[in-house]
């Protein structure tokens, strides 16, 4: 429910039996709830995930949230509701906000006019377990990604339609070395290249807003491997498709496919290419090249290489950080759970750093 489509508040109610008026209570109390969000500095796509599981349970018993009991959310999510398991915990985590919010700030008011207890359904007994990442992602290891992308280049020219498996390639390489999301790398335009910027030029991505804040604009490294590949790649290969590159809204990874209304309006530019089907290019080219025990490769996986690979070589945790462009270093601790660091090495390293200054302070004293 849109929130400019709201025009009702509470007003003076008194006491109901009335099965609409619980009803109208419900959509404003709604409808508040959104606000309450939209207040918090939320965005609306966001708010609406939040909503949404509630009105789908309601409206699948035809009643209103103070009505449902455990056993109903029980047997909902394990019917009609039953999806992934990330989806479900997400559903109710959300179910379960909106019934603190009214515990919070109605439960008297529905107590007194509807003589109902406002209670959460989501008890010890169905409550999601959480796991945090729902499992260890592992990465492949730095040589087994080196190699995975020698095998990849290597059959390139052979590949069926070229322009594309490059650009596929490509964008693998470049999501590895700047630990960029497929969402955002889909999204950056030929414009957002900056050639100029920092020590071998930067691009703009749309980052992921914390806490559902919704999209910031943030700078992607490219570092000196990705300035090479990406000068290579708009030199010889974002020609070859069949759009105008020099437009200012050209996308830097277009689709191969010009969609009927976009050829029929003769329109200058290619859609870009979508996350799904990067990932499935990403998938078929691991499965064909990348060695060792790590079987498919998937978009967040290279971002979770990128990070793990960048600390073990030396980038310290504010770097690696900032690389991929997290808010908090809590986040980016997860992304490290398995980097081979080696805590009796950096102690023996920092223990012959500080020799060197006393050494150094020594010396400047005579």
């Amino acid at each position: 429910m849109p929130l400019a489509d709201v025009f009702t508040l509470h007003g003076q109610r008194s006491a109901s039996s009335d099965p609409a008026d619980e009803r109208a209570f419900f959509l404003d109390a709604l409808a508040e709830y959104q606000w309450a969000r939209d207040a918090a500095g939320l965005m609306p796509g966001t708010i609406d995930k939040l909503v949404k599981p509630v009105i789908e349970l309601c409206d699948h018993y035809a009643t209103v949230p103070w009505r449902i009991e455990p056993k109903h959310l029980d047997r909902y999510f394990a019917g009609v509701g039953k999806r992934a398991r990330s989806t479900v915990r997400a559903k109710i985590t959300n179910i379960d906000g909106f019934y603190a919010f009214l515990e919070q700030r109605y439960a008297g008011e529905i107590s007194r006019l509807f003589g109902a207890t406002v209670e959460s359904p989501v008890d010890p007994f169905n409550r999601p377990r959480h796991r945090g990442d729902f499992g260890l992602r592992v990465p492949p290891s730095q040589r087994a990604m080196t190699d995975f992308f020698v095998r990849w280049r290597e059959a390139l020219p052979t590949a069926r339609k070229e322009a594309v498996a490059c650009r596929d390639y490509v964008m693998a390489k470049i999501a590895y070395l700047s630990g960029v999301r497929a969402s955002e790398l889909c999204g950056v335009r030929i414009s957002d290249v900056h050639w100029e910027s920092g020590q071998w030029g930067r691009f703009i991505v749309e980052g992921k807003g914390a806490r559902g804040s919704g999209p910031r604009q943030r700078e992607a490294f490219l570092f000196q491997q990705g300035r090479e590949l990406l000068w290579w790649y708009v030199e010889e290969v974002r020609g070859m498709f069949r759009d105008d590159p020099e437009h200012p809204l050209a996308p830097l990874f277009p689709s191969e496919r010009v969609p009927g209304a976009v050829a029929a309006l003769n329109m200058p530019i290619s859609p870009a290419i979508v996350p799904a089907t990067f990932r499935r290019a990403l998938k078929a080219a691991s499965r064909l090249h990348l060695p060792g025990p790590v079987a498919e490769l998937y978009p967040h996986l290279l971002r979770h290489a990128c990070a793990t690979h960048n600390y073990e070589r030396g980038k310290t945790l504010w770097e690696v950080q900032r690389l991929l462009g997290h808010e908090w270093t809590t986040t980016t601790v997860r992304y490290l759970a398995t980097a081979q660091a080696d805590p009796e090495q950096a102690c023996r390293e920092a223990a012959g750093r500080a020799v060197q200054r006393l050494v150094s302070d020594a010396g400047s004293l005579r």
